[in-house]
């Protein structure tokens, strides 16, 4: 007797849930080679659907790679605060790069060597520099060295995420305080006399 086996119906999938699985499968296969070395077909073959299925979705790669980016800009801003530095952006920091590394290193890493794409990247790394900066004008008396302590929290706060990411994200509960005393370390430097 032959058993009656069929095939499970497939499922299509809501517009919106499509989307979101072609910006997920894109952010993954950016992350890896970055935009110009990525293809469409690179990004269908990761999300499981073809090229014509992208251009229902996106009108071209530059499209797609923009909404990915402000994908992962929009969560990061969710989790860190919008304009706001205190303790709970470091931890916010570290919540977004362990929930989408592929995101961070996107962003972080490939979108600011990517031409088309840089001045938006380092117009994003500006406000972040610039929220930091609003907080070491009120711990770090010299306007020149608020400066540099602004510029070097944020750089060294994304850098430090990207080790921790690199490293096979070790101690996750210990992370945040880690970073935090880095930074301390840098706004004790700014306010030294000499």
């Amino acid at each position: 007797m032959a058993e009656d086996v069929r095939a499970e119906p497939v499922r299509r999938l809501k517009r919106a849930e499509r989307r979101e699985q072609i910006l997920d499968a894109a952010t993954a296969a950016f992350s890896r080679a970055g935009y110009a070395a990525t293809s469409l077909d690179d990004v269908a073959a990761s999300a499981g659907v073809s090229r014509a299925i992208l251009y229902r979705h996106f009108d071209s790669k530059a499209e797609l790679y923009q909404q990915v980016l402000d994908r992962v800009c929009d969560r990061l801003d969710a989790e860190t605060g919008r304009g706001r530095y205190d303790e709970a952006a470091i931890e916010g920091l570290v919540r977004a790069a362990a929930a989408d590394p592929d995101g961070f290193r996107l962003l972080f890493d490939h979108a600011m060597r990517e031409s088309e794409f840089a001045e938006r990247m380092l117009a994003f790394r500006q406000t972040m520099t610039d929220t930091a900066h609003r907080y070491m004008t009120d711990v770090v008396p010299d306007p020149a060295w608020a400066r540099w302590a602004a510029q070097m929290a944020s750089t060294t706060a994304i850098g430090a995420v990207m080790a921790w990411l690199d490293a096979g994200r070790p101690d996750p509960d210990l992370i945040a305080d880690r970073i935090r005393a880095t930074v301390e370390g840098i706004i004790h430097a700014a306010q030294a006399k000499r």
